[in-house]
């Protein structure tokens, strides 16, 4: 039976999640080399042992990769765990190429849902945000197409974007 830490609830999504989160970044991007595969499956494991809830990853990791990591680690426990992914660079969502800039335009949010879920192999992601606000769309037609997202996941929840933006957005 895994540990039991301190949990919080996030936001007014009624997620709630273990206080100490894990985020699966490094294990495919950023700090290094990738982390072997078996390895990254045993480490996350180790966390939900050892009472983490709550894991971040997102489709720029890798790119892609981390999602697939983190769906094969999580697949035996994703009921009892809390995905959270992100979408807003300009990634090609066939090739992986990632492209200069940043792209938060309605259609990509959707594909960029739509793929995430295929690779996180999972019917729903728990919480959904933007990465970086892209300066080219409206901050309104972003969160628009958040909302209709929101509407549509089961059970519906509130998705989230960066902070300053969210901000921004919930205050015009």
């Amino acid at each position: 039976m895994p540990a039991k830490l301190p949990t919080r609830k996030l936001g007014a999504s009624g997620l709630e999640v273990s206080a100490i989160g894990f985020g699966c970044m490094g294990l495919s991007h950023a700090y290094g080399p990738p982390v072997e595969r078996q390895a990254g499956i045993a480490l996350i494991r180790t966390a939900v042992d050892r009472g983490v809830t709550f894991f971040d990853t997102a489709e720029v990791y890798g790119p892609f990769a981390n999602e697939d990591l983190a769906d094969e680690a999580l697949a035996p426990v994703r009921d009892q765990v809390v995905i959270a992914t992100k979408f807003g660079f300009d990634i090609d969502l066939a090739t992986g190429e990632r492209r200069a800039g940043l792209n938060g335009r309605p259609e990509h949010i959707k594909a960029v849902a739509d793929a995430s879920l295929k690779r996180l192999r999972t019917d729903r992601i728990d919480l959904f945000y933007q990465h970086r606000a892209d300066p080219a769309v409206g901050r309104s037609t972003s969160r628009l197409r958040l909302e209709t997202f929101e509407r549509s996941m089961k059970p519906p929840r509130r998705s989230r974007c960066e902070a300053r933006v969210c901000r921004q957005s919930s205050s015009r």
